[in-house]
């Protein structure tokens, strides 16, 4: 399986590599809180021998409700991030949403990550694929839950025409399994490995009840915060280059996706345990 390098950072990711931790926040709340927990982040990272990425959103754009917290948006959360980069010195993962995105998230981040729903958009696709390759980062492109793993074959066809030279991370983060409710087919991630790229796994969203949180009666998104680390663990034993993982200092208090996010305190005793699985594995 070939290795993708940020050769910027001295980090890679594939076949005989350490586990990349790709963490932060769900989404932008502020700049103190996102320095807090990327260096906290990157403390426990490089006491573990970890490769670090600090991960956060600039906008949520796929909300359940319009009145959800989405962010700081494109111009003030790119310049957070910019921000967390220089003051950290740590590598940047976002998303985009939209066509004229791509370049500006591409400029700042090392990993442009497209969202699981979008990744059948062609457009979304060749922009992002094009931007990323120009600046010599990661495209991360997360399955949709409704593709089947050998279908992200097409994915990395139609990136691969425009940039035939670009770097491409696959991520599992569930399949619709019914209504409300995600699962984790752990074979899938030998089977986008196979697709001849590195794998990730989205611990955090693949706990997520989509449009199903009791506090707001399906006015939001609800999740298993409990079942992150079985995800996360169970996706490392399959097998996976990379972890994905959200956290906070209080995730009730969360302004996106609380349910789904695991408290700042505990990513110590997991990414200690995920690092020896790894260890295993391989």
């Amino acid at each position: 399986m070939p290795v993708a390098h940020l050769k910027r950072w001295n980090i890679s990711i594939g076949d005989g590599q350490p586990l990349v931790v790709i963490a932060g926040l769900n989404v932008l709340e502020n700049l103190d809180l996102a320095l807090e927990v990327g260096r906290e982040l990157k403390a426990i990272t490089a006491e573990l021998g970890l490769p670090y990425v600090f991960k956060a959103s600039f906008d949520k754009a796929n909300r359940s409700s319009i009145t959800s917290y989405r962010g700081p948006g494109l111009k003030d959360g790119l310049a957070m991030l910019a921000e967390v980069k220089k003051t950290l010195n740590v590598p940047i993962a976002t998303d985009y949403h939209e066509l004229d995105q791509a370049g500006p998230v591409a400029a700042v981040a090392d990993i442009v990550q497209l969202p699981a729903f979008l990744c059948r958009q062609t457009d979304l696709v060749v922009a992002g694929a094009r931007a990323t390759a120009a600046a010599g980062g990661w495209f991360h492109v997360k399955k949709a839950q409704f593709l089947a793993p050998w279908d992200c074959k097409n994915i990395i066809t139609k990136s691969r025409e425009v940039a035939p030279d670009l770097d491409i991370v696959l991520c599992e983060r569930g399949s619709s399994f019914g209504y409300n409710n995600l699962v984790v087919d752990m074979l899938g991630i030998g089977e986008m490995q196979r697709l001849g790229v590195p794998v990730t796994v989205d611990a955090t969203h693949a706990v997520q009840l989509p449009g199903a949180d009791p506090r707001t009666s399906g006015g939001s998104t609800g999740g298993r915060r409990a079942g992150v680390p079985i995800i996360a663990k169970a996706g490392v034993a399959a097998g996976a280059d990379g972890i994905f993982l959200e956290f906070h200092p209080d995730p009730d208090k969360a302004l996106c996706d609380g349910p789904s996010c695991l408290p700042l305190d505990g990513a110590r005793g997991l990414l200690t345990t995920l690092k020896a699985i790894h260890a295993a594995v391989r």
